[in-house]
């Protein structure tokens, strides 16, 4: 496993065997909640993450704490992250958590930086940051408490409910400084949901998670990912989808198509095989041009939400999202997946 570009103090780049950094400290816990879980505790060299200038992602830094994911979201576009540090991109990505323990200190002394400029930092852009592991490893309040103390603006994306821990340092960082929340809920089918997503709260929870948002006066967006096509596309499911987000009082919806990149492409239709096979060949019709969609497809879906959002009274994406949501329009492909980006400042 290659540990050498991620820890403080690596060894030579040769040694890549899983246990071959003291800086590296493997932990299982017999809970039921963590149950088949590998945590992979690292003292980080660098959080702070620049994306490439060539993304037209709305943010150029980002901070990701865990690599891996509990969700097990069948679709998930970072799988292919997890190979870089040879491990594989299905179960691994999983079942293997690379917790960087010292996200909350480092992150402080990197905003304390002369060279640091006071940049937006987008979060949940690669993996969540409030999956499971968060629970007990509790990194997100001390990053969100030096955000707020350096009046650092800042946005996440998640599917966890567990952000409403949280909600008073979000509170206490929206008085100084800008602060965008939104909440994944591509659908609210839940025999879809059930397979598709199995690590992560049901979507009424999730929309919960964004009432108490707004009610708190933190407003809070949806993304609206991603729209499965043939299982999750249907008239009838993008109308009931949109309603729920109304009615938990979403400031916007943003809906995203399904995207298949590389790692994500080949487990995603491995589960199509096993569960849904007569959708196989509708599936590599609809993706042989590459990860995405056709953009007469994406059009459409999009135009449709819209039009369900102004029936239902949500405000367009454009003015009720938080300025600098960490999701573009569209997918780009300039951003993810790729290797992690470490800069020392």
């Amino acid at each position: 496993m290659r540990w050498d570009n991620l820890v403080e103090n690596p060894r030579a780049a040769g040694d890549t065997a899983l246990f071959a950094t003291s800086a590296v400290t493997t932990r299982t816990f017999d809970t039921p909640e963590f149950r088949g879980i590998t945590f992979h505790e690292i003292r980080a060299r660098s959080i702070l993450n620049r994306v490439p200038g060539a993304s037209r992602m709305p943010f150029e830094w980002t901070v990701n704490p865990y690599r891996g994911c509990t969700h097990a979201c069948v679709y998930c576009f970072a799988r292919k992250t997890h190979s870089y540090l040879d491990l594989d991109t299905g179960l691994d990505f999983d079942s293997q958590i690379v917790v960087k323990i010292n996200a909350p200190e480092l992150l402080r002394r990197q905003l304390a930086s002369r060279q640091w400029q006071g940049a937006h930092v987008a979060m949940g852009t690669n993996v969540d940051c409030y999956q499971r592991a968060e629970g007990r490893y509790r990194l997100m309040p001390g990053i969100i408490a030096a955000l707020r103390d350096h009046a650092n603006p800042f946005s996440i994306l998640t599917k966890g409910t567990l952000i409403l821990r949280d909600l008073e340092l979000l509170r206490q960082a929206a008085e100084v400084t800008e602060v965008g929340i939104s909440v994944s809920v591509g659908f609210t089918d839940r025999e879809l949901w059930r397979t598709v997503e199995p690590g992560t709260p049901s979507p009424e929870r999730r929309l919960d998670v964004v009432r108490t948002l707004t009610d708190n006066g933190i407003g809070c967006g949806v993304l609206m990912a991603p729209v499965i096509p043939f299982l999750g596309d249907h008239p009838d499911q993008l109308r009931a989808t949109v309603r729920a987000i109304a009615a938990s009082g979403a400031t916007s919806v943003t809906p995203l198509v399904l995207h298949l990149r590389p790692g994500a492409r080949e487990w995603f239709m491995a589960w199509v095989a096993q569960h849904h096979p007569h959708l196989v060949q509708r599936y590599e019709r609809l993706y042989a041009e590459g990860a995405y969609a056709p953009k007469w497809y994406q059009r459409r879906i999009t135009r449709h939400v819209h039009e369900l959002a102004t029936e239902f009274g949500i405000g367009p994406a454009d003015r009720g999202m938080p300025r600098r949501i960490p999701v573009p329009q569209e997918p780009d492909p300039a951003i993810l997946p790729q290797p992690e980006q470490l800069t020392l400042l």
